[in-house]
């Protein structure tokens, strides 16, 4: 879908770009006779205009003639339907208002599909017994040098862990890279249940980002724990697989993936003693966010309005606030939520319950 133009990858075909461009460049036009300008079948076309119009990214005036036509039934049936009747002109959707409606349904579709994806879990059995047919006699620990690789399998073992994640992890900061890409796993987990303990060092509470995003873990059901002084670096998915580095004095020279149960019991051990000896975040930072990470009132409002409504205008209005003000606080709200767009905006805002 991706050579559909630049409008494919939220979903519309090469001539349902076209003919959205079209009524851009020609509000309040019929789409009578259009498919000879665009010089292509009467067929294609009208199954383009009713897509647009059953996605709101085409709009057309309501008859003003006694009995006219409203719906769309007969725009349906019959494509040219739209220009003949009185009024029956085609307006496009403002472009915001478009690729906002074609994110959110694109959006939609992927959180589907990856519901989709994550499902048959029967298949992970079935691919380990074929694997462990190739597997040496005492080959449970597989050795990894591209960071690269271990990176990636450690998003893979997050992404399919079903019951719990433990880590001691002891960066001093993490930096706004490694949150973006942490972030969607981690919520992910929690919102499946996935239980997850974490050490982390003391000193990372220094960094003002990783301290809120270590508490807005804690706040979405992760457990934190903080140790003044740790050197070990240690994952475990589910109790059967732990990850650790080949060289503790080296990270970059690999690491070690082991599900030999002998040795992921003793690190399971090795994380209990240190899980033991730290203390927990909230007893350190308080449970309660602070006004940094938290939205104000007023700010919770436009983001329920930004949710709500199309144009900032009647955001405004309804808060009955200056459109420059209204405007300051959708930035403001972006920019804690550290959102790349508004309906970026609302997926987070939905992950943290704010909405």
């Amino acid at each position: 879908m991706n050579d559909a133009g630049s409008m494919g990858l939220l979903g519309l075909t090469a001539m349902e770009e076209r003919v959205y461009r079209h009524f851009l460049r020609n509000p309040g036009t019929t789409a009578e006779d259009i498919h000879l300008l665009l010089h292509a079948s009467q067929d294609v076309v009208g199954a383009a205009l009713r897509r647009l119009t059953e996605l709101g990214l085409l709009r057309r005036a309501e008859a003003t003639a006694e009995g006219g036509v409203k719906g769309g039934a007969r725009t349906a049936e019959d494509p040219g339907a739209a220009g003949r009747e009185a009024g029956g002109t085609l307006t496009a959707a403002d472009p915001e208002v478009a690729v906002g409606l074609l994110t959110d349904r694109r959006l939609s579709e992927l959180h589907h599909e990856l519901q989709q994806v994550t499902r048959p879990r029967h298949l992970v059995a079935e691919l380990r017994a074929e694997q462990g047919a190739h597997t040496q006699a005492g080959g449970g620990v597989e050795r990894m040098t591209n960071l690269a690789q271990i990176r990636d399998r450690i998003d893979d073992l997050a992404f399919f862990a079903r019951e719990e994640i433990l880590s001691v992890e002891p960066y001093r900061a993490l930096t706004r890279e490694n949150i973006a890409h942490a972030r969607p796993l981690d919520s992910r987990c929690l919102r499946r249940g996935v239980h997850i303990r974490s050490v982390v060092l003391k000193d990372a509470l220094d960094d003002p980002a990783t301290a809120a995003y270590l508490r807005e873990l804690n706040a979405q059901g992760a457990r934190i724990r903080v140790a003044a002084d740790i050197a070990e670096r240690v994952l475990v998915y589910d109790r059967h697989t732990a990850l650790v580095p080949a060289d503790p004095s080296d990270t970059s020279r690999g690491a070690l993936v082991a599900q030999e149960p002998g040795l992921v019991a003793s690190i399971l051990a090795l994380f209990e003693k240190i899980w033991d000896q730290a203390t927990d975040l909230t007893d350190l930072l308080g449970a309660a966010a602070p006004e940094s990470e938290s939205l104000t009132p007023i700010e919770l409002e436009v983001l329920k309005s930004m949710c709500r409504v199309t144009k900032d205008e009647i955001g405004a209005r309804e808060l009955g606030v200056s459109l420059r003000t209204y405007r300051r606080h959708v930035a403001d709200v972006l920019r804690t939520l550290n959102a790349c767009n508004r309906p970026h905006a609302a997926l987070l805002a939905r992950e943290r319950g704010w909405i």
